[in-house]
């Protein structure tokens, strides 16, 4: 049966709920180190130290939600589950905004990670209403709400946070709430009522819905596997980046905050619109090896390079890493049945979470130990090339999950219940 066709306002509002609640993460950090201190009554050292375990918490609730996000999806529709998580994001943005104590600002972040966690209905609803073939390039629309974010996310918490500290919590909440109200008048359901499987808690997280997954199709413990390294990889950008920038070029503030508008701008038009070129023309295996290939050619550029002409030729570069993970998330989506997309892309996001626990401190502790004077070797671009070599494990575990799927590994709706 050929899928209908999305309404436009339906596919604008899941944008802006991956945008608004990227927008939100990023619109923080330029104000949440002064929070901190002024809450919790603290000198900048440990509020650093408090901003890394908050850090932490929010990655853990996004690996406890989201496979629970995405199975009340499968059960009760995409609609009311997204716009339960956008109302829910703006009025944590509120409580934030409000927090008279430390003690708020920690529950706010732990809500902030849970109702992050609405990606898996997210790309739940974007694999609804398009056809397999177009997947990937769906995704990368997704992708490139990230990148928009990224960039103009901590620049507008920057500008607003110079007025007031609270002000970025305050618009982060204004636009939470008017895309709720959006979606209450324009977003359609894209999971019709014969679709849905019954809700169980004893499969609302990522290993029991990996099991039940499995029995559709082997090749999604391949394709989670790769998301999950490859998220291990990618990760080395937003958690060390600045700091590699200053070790390894001696980059002032405002050069590290133009070449991250860089990375994002550039990232953004490389999912938006650069995977729409691509992927027609090599397809997705061959489309996820460009990718992992950009991002070591970029680790060898950032490695080698002595002039910022080089620097912003690797952020060029290393762009088109960004079409691997919609690549890989098209492939996956299609190794199992619209009844348990939800499910899928729910396990997904939680066991992706696990490498926003375990990145940055394995990039930090690498960049701390290849940089400075107490250096083994004075080399920060050893952080940048393990990056690589783990994005060419994420490789080799994408290539065998989709040899299983070209070999007939499709999916069974009869266990899918």
């Amino acid at each position: 049966m050929p899928k209908p066709m999305p309404h436009r306002a339906s596919i604008g509002f899941v944008f802006a709920i991956v945008l608004i609640d990227m927008l939100g993460f990023g619109i923080a950090l330029p104000v949440l180190p002064g929070l901190i201190m002024s809450l919790a009554h603290v000198p900048i050292s440990v509020a650093a130290e408090y901003a890394g375990w908050l850090g932490a918490g929010y990655a853990v609730m996004q690996f406890v939600c989201a496979p629970v996000i995405g199975n009340l999806s499968d059960r009760f529709g995409r609609r009311p589950v997204l716009l339960a998580a956008i109302l829910a994001m703006g009025l944590d943005y509120l409580l934030q905004a409000m927090a008279p104590a430390f003690w708020w600002l920690i529950i706010g972040r732990l809500v902030a990670g849970a109702t992050g966690a609405s990606f898996s209905a997210a790309y739940a609803y974007v694999a609804d209403v398009t056809v397999p073939e177009k997947r990937a390039a769906s995704f990368g629309l997704m992708g490139m709400a990230f990148g928009i974010g990224f960039v103009i996310g901590p620049a507008l918490g920057g500008v607003l946070g110079s007025i007031d500290q609270r002000l970025p919590f305050e618009a982060a909440a204004v636009l939470a709430l008017t895309n709720f109200l959006f979606g209450l008048v324009f977003l359609k359901e894209s999971l019709p009522p014969e679709s849905r499987r019954p809700f169980d808690w004893r499969r609302a997280n990522a290993l029991a819905s990996l099991r039940a997954l499995r029995k559709q199709s082997k090749t999604v413990l391949w394709f989670v596997g790769a998301l999950a390294v490859w998220q291990l990889a990618y990760i080395v950008y937003p958690s060390t980046w600045a700091y590699f920038a200053i070790a390894a070029y001696g980059f002032s503030t405002r050069d590290v905050g133009l070449a991250l508008a860089m990375v994002g701008i550039t990232s953004a038009l490389v999912q938006g619109f650069g995977l729409r070129l691509v992927m027609p023309k090599l397809g997705e295996k061959r489309t996820v090896m460009l990718g992992v290939a950009s991002l070591a050619t970029a680790a060898v550029l950032y490695t080698v390079a002595t002039a910022t002409w080089v620097v912003y030729l690797a952020i060029a570069v290393g762009a088109l890493s960004g079409m691997v993970q919609p690549s890989i998330a098209a492939m996956n989506s299609k190794a199992v049945d619209a009844r348990s997309q939800g499910e899928l892309q729910g396990a997904t996001q939680s066991i992706n979470s696990i490498a926003a626990i375990i990145g940055p401190p394995l990039y930090t502790q690498t960049l701390a130990h290849f940089s400075g004077p107490a250096a083994i070797i004075n080399l920060p671009g050893v952080t940048m090339l393990l990056a690589a070599a783990i994005s060419v494990v994420a490789m080799l575990l994408f290539l065998n999950g989709a040899r299983l799927l070209g070999a007939g590994d499709q999916p069974s709706s009869s266990t899918s219940q």
